[in-house]
Parts: structure tokens; sequence; C-alpha cells
């Protein structure tokens, strides 16, 4: 109960289930007591990766882990059809999976709004600062409210 609210960084090996984990961990951040979400808008909930074939996995993973819930999902991945994640981004998500360059685009352009974010997930941040992607993470993490809650998690 604790840990509820705080920021946290996790590291644990691949296979271990930190999708699951971050999914569980994130929950009561963006439902608070709700068992469904209400009408979707702004996200509440972002998670960057580093890549698309993870960003797609962990968006899979989420959908079933948020099934019950209402949850409306969007993708925000580089080699994608940007025009679609715009439309979808504009008929409202709560919680958007991305690629930070992708995601920094989408937030230059003014078609992602982050102003209702609530948490923030780094999935593989190691990773990602390996690949020369800090410039994009601070950015995208500058738009994005200063108090809310933020997951980094690495392998």
């Amino acid at each position: 109960p604790d840990l509820v609210s705080k920021d946290v960084l996790v590291s644990a090996q691949t296979g271990s289930g930190k999708t699951v984990a971050f999914g569980i961990a994130m929950a009561p951040t963006i439902m608070g007591e709700a068992e469904k979400f209400d009408r979707a808008g702004a996200p509440l909930a972002l998670i960057i990766a580093p890549t698309r074939e993870l960003a797609l996995q962990v968006m899979r993973e989420l959908e079933w882990l948020f099934a019950e819930t209402g949850a409306r999902f969007g993708s925000c991945v580089g080699g994608m059809d940007a025009r679609t994640e715009r439309r979808t981004l504009d008929r409202g998500v709560h919680i958007v999976v991305g690629t930070p360059g992708r995601l920094r685009d989408h937030i230059t352009r003014g078609a992602l709004d982050l102003s209702e974010l609530r948490c923030a997930i780094l999935d593989e941040a190691d990773e990602m600062l390996d690949l020369g992607f800090r410039d994009d993470l601070e950015f995208i993490l500058d738009a994005s409210p200063k108090v809310r809650r933020t997951l980094m998690f690495s392998a």
C-alpha cells in the first residue's frame, strides 16, 4: 500500500513478468477505486519502450490485463502510419504505448496531449539511454505534468 503513489525503479530479468507488474502497479494510479474507466480523453498513462516490437508486445499484454476495464489504448511507434495514430489519439485513449522518437513527434505536432498524465513508465530504461534516447525522454517527460508517478524498469 505504501508504494501505490511512489516512483519506483525495478530491475528484473527478461521474461520475468515486468509488463504485468507495471500494469498492476499503475492501475490504482490511473483508475483509483473504479472498476471501469470513464470516457477516454487525454491519456492517463504513458509507456515508453525502446523498439516498435517491444512497444506493440507491451500494448498487447496490457490490453489483456485491462480487458475488463474498458481501457482504450493507442500506440505511437515508428514505422506505423502516423495519421492512423493521430486519429486514435483524437478519439481519446486512456493508455498510450510508444517509442521515444514517435512520441516526441506527436507531442511536437500537438497530436499527443500529456496534460492529464498520471503515470509514466519507462520500459527497458537502460536500453533507451544506451540507444541515445535521453533527449527524447527528457522532452517527453518535460511535456507531462510535474506531479505524476514515474516507474522505470530495466533488465
